[in-house]
């Protein structure tokens, strides 16, 4: 009962969390120059000019208020804010000022799988190679394996994503005469996919998302391998697993039905994360190998100033971060039942 009302508060929270989070943002955006106005009115001087219209005449306030007046900006902060969240959704039905023809929401749909399927497989992955790994360092610690793992570990960690899949593209994917040619240069799958047979499609896709997929891996992975070991060695050297020895239980047994399952707690902080693996880190990464994401999409609605994309997708990744967190709570109590959420 007392988990079951902790969760219910923080699921109260997600409200007036979520409600600052938007609310702050569209504060700001309003005063950031270059907005839909301005660019509007710049492709209206410019027009004008090509007709030959005199330039400083070319745009009068009667025709600048219809403008503010098409994109909402002539109401009150508070009131466009009330209808971007409630009449429009979180912006949803609204459409986008770059893609004058799709909505937010059209957008958002066509670019979520993709961002959903190198998310998941790269969160899956990280955590299928590093939990291994920082168990087997933890168990060979001091050892040649360690040594060596930890500095492919440390490297890795030091090369930001963007960077290695720069090099990878160098390398692997024929930019230059030098090197080899085996994978595509980017892109999510090829031109033909929709007339490949069902091997054929599953070895394209595969083929494309092989080298993405390792810079999605490298941001996480020291972080988790670590994690992983220095949380086993902290379990490895509590008394309870001197408790189990002296019983007669072997080390192994010690160390697998004791010490890793209080080991995985801290992993269980990322584990929420799950919830915006669509968005996060894959900004750069989507740019290098030219991937039509989620990522991509964010960076071309701030570049253009296409604000009601921008909010609709900060909406989306704010409220999947929220539930995210209290996901990651769900994750400790599981894995650890004495945990309690008691308020002192």
């Amino acid at each position: 009962m007392e988990r079951l009302s902790y969760f219910i508060r923080r699921l109260l929270l997600v409200i007036p969390t979520f409600i600052g989070i938007t609310l702050s943002t569209f504060i700001l955006i309003q005063f950031v120059p270059g907005g839909p106005v301005e660019q509007a009115i710049i492709q209206m001087r410019g027009l004008q000019n090509a007709q030959g219209a005199n330039a400083s005449q070319a745009i009068s306030e009667r025709q600048r208020q219809a403008i503010e007046e098409h994109f909402g900006f002539d109401q009150p902060i508070h009131v466009r804010y009330w209808n971007w969240l409630v009449h429009d959704k979180m912006g949803m039905t609204v459409r986008s000022y770059k893609y004058s023809n799709k909505t937010v929401w059209e957008l958002i749909s066509e670019r979520f799988p993709i961002s959903l399927t190198f998310g998941l497989t790269g969160f899956f992955l990280s955590y299928l190679v590093c939990i291994p790994l920082g168990i087997g360092k933890a168990l060979r610690n001091g050892s040649h394996f360690d040594l060596w793992s930890s500095v492919i570990v440390f490297v890795g960690y030091a090369i930001p994503p963007f960077a290695f899949g720069m090099l990878l593209k160098l390398f692997f994917a024929g930019t230059s005469p030098h090197f080899f040619d085996w994978f595509p240069i980017g892109g999510f799958r090829s031109d033909n996919w929709a007339q490949l047979s069902l091997w054929g499609k599953i070895t394209d896709q595969l083929h494309h998302m092989a080298l993405p997929l390792l810079c999605y891996l490298i941001g996480n992975f020291a972080v988790l391998t670590l994690l992983m070991k220095n949380s086993l060695l902290d379990q490895i050297g509590q008394d309870y697993i001197r408790t189990v020895i002296a019983k007669g239980g072997t080390l192994r047994r010690a160390i697998w039905l004791h010490a890793l399952r209080n080991a995985m707690i801290p992993i269980a902080t990322g584990i929420g994360s799950i919830f915006t693996l669509m968005f996060a880190g894959a900004v750069l990464i989507e740019r290098v190998f030219n991937i039509p994401g989620m990522g991509l999409l964010s960076l071309d609605a701030i570049v253009s100033r296409d604000y009601m994309v921008f909010m609709g997708i900060l909406a989306l990744t704010s409220l999947l971060g929220l539930l995210g967190r209290i996901f990651s709570d769900f994750c400790y109590a599981l894995i650890d039942p004495r945990i309690t959420f008691e308020r002192n």
